[in-house]
């Protein structure tokens, strides 16, 4: 049975126990979560190195990072210590997005090297195997190779698949006739939409739900219902094509959960930050509170070389207001493949709007965390201020760079340090009031 089928019959599993222990909650609280769809457990039943992982209402914002190979850059160690790096800062879970070079090798030797939380898109796998081993274009892939892509993720122990299911025919023409600047921005997306107008016919993913509903629930894969329509610009946030697969994707949470299988939705994007809210509500209203994970939101479209930092503004609002899951993005957003030193900052930065959403939403522990840095600040217990930092070993690098000054403040200050003049100023007063 898969943990949805168990949490609905009572049962506490020894995952649930696991995830339970690793946010600081009861058992009980992840299996009625579970049960009721607003948490999932993302494991998959032959990922047995894997940590199952804990998304949803009343838990951790989860941080995932993107990594994986292009046509122009097939190094697989390169990739193997991009996920080293991002789960030694902090990232739950490791996506591998590869569309070049040996791509079953990355993605088997990424589960492989790490215990985090394994996720994919597999029909990059399918377009990749019909170009490669098949010697034909994309849009001549058949509904059995994309479903063969599937199988083959599920067989190597991915935890999580994206699926744009919500990519219809339908919905393209909704996209047509209100007009966008940037049409479709989702690869998996503009697949199947060239897919769709090459054969004539509707998405295999869409029309085979319950196929693919069967694969998903042999090994208790999550789906994460991709957003194929989610906006790659400001001007085209909220429009008819988003909202109306964010709809279809409502209606297919329904009919996964119904058969058993664990779902997330994605959601965009760039979008203004006055929209940011709304949509974090809409999402969770027409897909039954189930889990959202989100792509920023990026809340402005001019600062490349700084999306890491557009995307932790909006995914802060976002995660504050309900998502449950943040996408980072990198500095090399819209114009490369990562770095190993993108990677790290940009999990530093989704990290931080995690936290701070964290602690308005009353996560246990989160605030805590502040209250035991502003101690250690009060005191100048710089090792204790390291210890408690997102990012020790920058925080310990810049103050050494900085010369530091007997005194033990920073440099900013140094004797005239606002804690070491208030330290006088009671001493002090002790002094006076003990004459």
């Amino acid at each position: 049975m898969t943990q949805l089928e168990y949490a609905r019959k009572g049962v506490i599993t020894e995952k649930m126990r696991t995830a339970a222990a690793a946010e600081g909650v009861e058992p009980e609280f992840i299996r009625a979560g579970i049960a009721e769809g607003t948490i999932i457990i993302c494991h998959n039943n032959v990922h047995t190195n894997g940590i199952p992982l804990a998304v949803g209402k009343g838990l951790r914002t989860k941080v995932n990072a993107n990594i994986g190979s292009s046509a122009d850059d097939t190094d697989i160690e390169k990739e193997l210590e991009k996920a080293r790096v991002a789960v030694a800062n902090g990232a739950d879970a490791i996506m591998d997005l590869s569309t070049g070079g040996p791509v079953d090798e990355i993605r088997r030797a990424v589960i492989a090297h790490t215990s985090a939380c394994i996720g994919t898109v597999p029909l990059y796998q399918a377009a990749l195997d019909a170009v490669r081993r098949q010697k034909k274009a994309i849009v001549e892939m058949t509904v059995e190779e994309m479903f063969q892509g599937i199988l083959k993720h599920a067989e190597d122990g991915v935890d999580f698949i994206t699926v744009h299911c919500g990519v219809t025919r339908a919905t393209v023409e909704r996209m047509r006739r209100e007009g966008r600047i940037m049409d479709v921005v989702s690869r998996g997306g503009a697949f199947t939409i060239e897919w769709m107008a090459h054969n004539n016919q509707e998405n295999p993913l869409f029309e085979h739900f319950d196929r693919l509903l069967e694969i998903a629930k042999a090994y208790d894969i999550t789906l994460s219902l991709g957003d194929g329509f989610r906006p790659g610009c400001l001007a085209d946030a909220t429009d008819r094509a988003q909202i109306h697969e964010l709809i279809l994707l409502g209606e297919l949470t329904q009919r996964a959960q119904e058969f058993g299988v664990q779902v997330m939705i994605e959601g965009p994007g760039h979008m203004a930050i006055n929209q940011i809210e709304a949509n974090i509500l809409l999402q969770k209203r027409l897909c039954h509170g189930a889990p959202f994970y989100v792509l920023g939101p990026l809340v402005t479209d001019i600062a490349p070389g700084y999306d890491h930092i557009t995307s932790a503004i909006g995914g802060t609002i976002a995660a504050a207001a309900g998502a449950d899951f943040l996408c980072y993005v990198t500095p090399s957003e819209h114009l490369r493949l990562p770095t190993v030193e993108d990677v790290k900052e940009g999990v530093i930065a989704c990290r931080i709007a995690a936290h701070a959403a964290d602690i308005v939403k009353g996560v246990k522990g989160a605030r805590e965390k502040d209250d035991k840095m502003a101690a250690c600040r009060k005191k100048l217990d710089w090792e204790g201020q390291f210890a408690l930092a997102i990012d020790p070993e920058k925080a310990r690098r810049l103050r050494a760079e900085s010369g530091v000054a007997d005194h033990g403040a920073c440099t900013m200050c140094g004797e005239f340090c606002a804690y070491k003049v208030m330290d006088d100023a009671t001493e002090k007063e002790k002094k006076q009031a003990a004459v």
